[in-house]
């Protein structure tokens, strides 16, 4: 599960989603703008205020960092083939 801690105006967030919808890999965006349990939730897992969060499957990257997100998805992939 891949979720997104975003907000509307933030250039990093759109960048993030967009990498992810050219990969076709779902995800779940949170907007924290709106959504305070959203925003809480974000600050417990990466102790940060700014956004992009992301979260996938509990390993948290912080801001849109592609190859870090590249990695993890790959070590993912193969584990989930072992």
């Amino acid at each position: 599960m891949i979720k997104i801690y975003s907000t509307p105006t933030c250039p990093y967030c759109h960048l993030a989603k967009e990498f992810f919808k050219e990969k076709n890999i779902d995800f779940q965006d949170i907007n924290v703008f709106e959504d305070e349990n959203g925003l809480k939730e974000m600050i417990e897992k990466s102790g940060q205020m700014g956004v992009p969060v992301i979260d996938i499957d509990g390993k948290i990257i912080i801001g849109f960092n592609k190859t870090e997100i590249e990695n993890i998805l790959t070590n993912n992939k193969k584990n989930s083939e072992n």
